[in-house]
């Protein structure tokens, strides 16, 4: 049966489709309950929870790039290799999932550095693109985007054009853009999706939002950015997948945010995927290389902050 014609558009229109690669005792919530010298003591679950995304994806002919934390690639080369393998883009995490504005830029640099090595040696590829733990390259820490040019970083996907007690830039673009760093180097920037309603920015179709805010909603988003003819950045973590996973004696807010719906995230991720094309980061940038965005916005100038210019 062939697809009727709103089907056929929708799949015409591909989005970008993303994994944060860290396991379910490393995330931000947990930080101050677990130690970075303590991870080897918890039982990984983070290559199964990541064969049962490559499943999936394949099902539905589904490309995506997948963030590797360098912890995870050095203790785990045979995933990192197997993700390579079955056709996906691996790009970095950081090595120790840290916030990038608790860094100097040194310490940021060595991090980085550190988590491509690991995720290169294992599968033999080049790393290109970037997210940072926690999108923590806000205001305060745009210097890191200047780094990760001079090593040579073709991408990033970090700044969150919202609100939020961790993350954000307020007044940040919404749509993919280029960066141009102070020294004169450029970045693509890729903000992970946002709804616009009235005047403000509403994280939406990925991680906890995509798990809290009904699928309606997500849907809704989809549509305006089709509407629109940009690509929606969607976003997970594998331990969202996994219902079953250890629970961590942790603060009320860290566990609402951690433990919400993880029963749904598979479910709505498949139903995403039937509805909905997908691709990398780098299928895309191939497709789009010497396209230069035709809406590139600055941040909104404000006391200390660093305006960024594309």
């Amino acid at each position: 049966m062939k697809p009727d014609s709103k089907t056929a558009t929708r799949l015409s229109q591909k989005h970008i489709l993303s994994v944060d690669v860290e396991d379910y005792f490393q995330v931000e919530a947990f930080a101050d309950q677990v130690s970075r010298e303590t991870w080897d003591q918890y039982p990984s679950r983070v290559s199964a929870n990541c064969r049962r995304l490559l499943d999936l994806f394949e099902r539905y002919q589904a490309t995506a790039t997948f963030f590797v934390l360098g912890w995870v690639a050095e203790r785990f080369p045979a995933l990192v290799r197997e993700i390579h393998d079955r056709g996906h883009e691996l790009a970095c995490h950081s090595f120790w999932h840290r916030r990038v504005y608790r860094l100097t830029p040194e310490e940021f640099r060595q991090d980085t550095l550190a988590a491509r090595r690991a995720i290169e040696q294992a599968a033999g590829v080049r790393v290109q693109g970037y997210r940072a733990p926690t999108w923590s390259i806000t205001s305060q820490s745009l210097w890191a985007l200047e780094i990760l040019a001079e090593e040579g970083f073709r991408y990033d996907s970090s700044i969150y054009p919202i609100h939020h007690d961790l993350y954000g830039v307020p007044g940040g673009e919404r749509y993919p853009y280029i960066h141009r760093c102070p020294g004169g180097a450029t970045l693509w920037e890729f903000p992970p999706t946002t709804a616009r309603l009235g005047h403000a920015n509403i994280p939406a179709a990925g991680g906890g939002y995509l798990r809290l805010f009904p699928l309606f909603f997500t849907n809704w988003v989809f549509r305006q950015y089709e509407q629109n003819g940009k690509p929606l950045v969607v976003y997970l973590h594998p331990w969202e997948i996994d219902p079953e996973q250890p629970r961590m004696a942790a603060g009320l807010r860290s566990r609402f945010r951690h433990y919400t719906n993880l029963h749904r995230t598979h479910e709505r991720l498949e139903k995403l995927l039937q509805n909905y094309a997908f691709e990398s980061f780098r299928d895309h940038l191939g497709r789009h290389a010497e396209e230069i965005p035709a809406e590139q916005k600055a941040l909104k100038p404000q006391a200390g902050r660093q305006v960024i210019h594309a």
